[in-house]
């Protein structure tokens, strides 16, 4: 089989929050330096890593760093690694969205990509125009996309619209005409970024179906990256891990999502105040997170059917009363796959934070989990989630779930079932 891609010493250095050097010293210093003495960028030899939440002491940062690895015809390729490690930035050099500041890609064949929503279209032209420009732009020939066109409409759900112009469309309409145009113009290298996580669940089961088409059908390459562990084990055969900008594991698909899932299991074991994934203006804080009973006695496990409390520990950093706070928690499954969300806004209990300190409470009444391993989330919101978060973590605590007799029949529900359990009652009507 031959190699489809290979990326040879990719690296990517940014200068935070400019474009260029934004000093003449430092613009004059690169240009004589790469000009005239012929030598590389000097600032390539200094930065730090891309450990977004970590306060650094260079204005530098490497992005992505010594990237090395090949894709063969035909792999379904999934990039995996949490928020800032470098994914979309990958898939943003292949795409030549930006250029590397070191190394090489070599890519056989054309490359369509769906990175971002809106990503390749003019919001001025109609969605019928879109498509005829983004083939241009991939090499076709008009008779080439007059006979994918109606496949491509019908595809994206949009025919009501197509000669509308494409600012007018919305977020969901928007992906589904990117993903038809990208799948449907016959391209060699079909690259996804977890945008189609905007679409409605029927559009993202039809996205993942035409990319096992494409992959497995016609042989063709595809480069998947999402957060959604069971898409990316169902529909990728290799995988790849990167951590802090820098490949960490590579392999068959399963083994690298298991890397993945011990590495942020690990995380959970660290202390909230030493994770470096934190996200928010921590102008309202989380301390600890623990489960207790209703009294306040500490869980290890809960079971199915019981009661108990998610209780977070917080402090307040500046003086001032919020109102308004959205406090939420999430449950994802081992595949972080999203489970359920439930905050106060939802349940209508207000939330106005004066104190330094205290503890958030979430009272949850007959766990309909079944047995399993579970991930708990916090977010603390501004003004009811709608300006940003005082403090976001994702994975914090492992929430562990044993059988219980949920039913009260003495019967147990099997675990391979499913993770939800139906408080229902059975009944015949005459």
């Amino acid at each position: 089989m031959s190699t489809s891609i290979k990326f040879e010493n990719i690296s990517k250095q940014y200068r935070l929050g400019l474009v260029s050097t934004n000093t003449l010293s430092h613009d004059l210093n690169r240009w004589f330096t790469m000009n005239i003495r012929g030598k590389e960028d000097p600032y390539l030899r200094i930065g730090e890593t891309n450990i977004r939440d970590h306060k650094g002491i260079s204005d530098y940062v490497w992005a992505l760093r010594d990237i090395n690895f090949e894709v063969q015809q035909g792999d379904v390729l999934g990039i995996i690694g949490k928020n800032g490690a470098g994914k979309s930035t990958l898939l943003k050099i292949l795409s030549k969205v930006t250029a590397p500041s070191t190394g090489t890609i070599k890519a056989q064949g054309r490359i369509a990509s769906l990175l971002e929503v809106g990503t390749g279209f003019h919001p001025e032209m109609t969605g019928k125009e879109n498509i005829y420009m983004n083939g241009a732009i991939m090499g076709m020939t008009k008779s080439e996309i007059n006979r994918k066109f109606d496949e491509i409409v019908d595809f994206s759900g949009v025919e009501r619209y197509i000669d509308t112009p494409v600012k007018r469309y919305s977020s969901g309409m928007t992906v589904r005409l990117g993903f038809a145009i990208a799948a449907y113009l016959d391209p060699e290298i079909l690259v996804v970024d977890e945008v189609l996580a905007v679409g409605d669940a029927e559009f993202q089961k039809k996205a993942i179906g035409k990319m096992e088409d494409v992959s497995k059908g016609e042989g063709r390459t595809v480069l998947f990256v999402s957060h959604n562990m069971g898409s990316i084990k169902s529909l990728c055969n290799k995988g790849i891990l990167l951590i802090d900008g820098g490949i960490d594991y590579s392999g068959s698909i399963n083994s690298v999502v298991d890397r993945y899932l011990n590495y942020s299991k690990q995380n959970t074991k660290i202390l909230i105040p030493d994770r470096l994934d934190r996200v928010g203006s921590m102008e309202i804080k989380a301390t600890e997170i623990k489960i207790t009973t209703l009294d306040g006695k500490i869980l290890n496990s809960v079971i199915s059917g019981q009661d108990f409390k998610i209780v977070l520990g917080f402090e307040k950093t500046v003086n001032h009363v919020f109102h308004n706070v959205n406090i939420a928690f999430s449950i994802r499954d081992t595949n972080e796959i999203p489970l359920t969300l439930i905050h106060n806004r939802l349940t209508g209990d207000s939330m106005d934070i004066s104190k330094s300190q205290g503890e958030f409470e979430l009272i949850i009444r007959r766990l309909s989990l079944n047995e399993g391993s579970y991930w708990i989330s916090y977010s603390i919101m501004k003004d009811n989630g709608t300006t940003g978060f005082f403090d976001c973590l994702y994975n914090v605590l492992e929430l562990k779930v044993e059988k219980g007799d949920y039913y009260k029949t003495g019967e147990i529900a099997p675990p391979d079932f499913g993770p939800l359990l139906i408080d229902g009652k059975f009944r015949m009507n005459d």
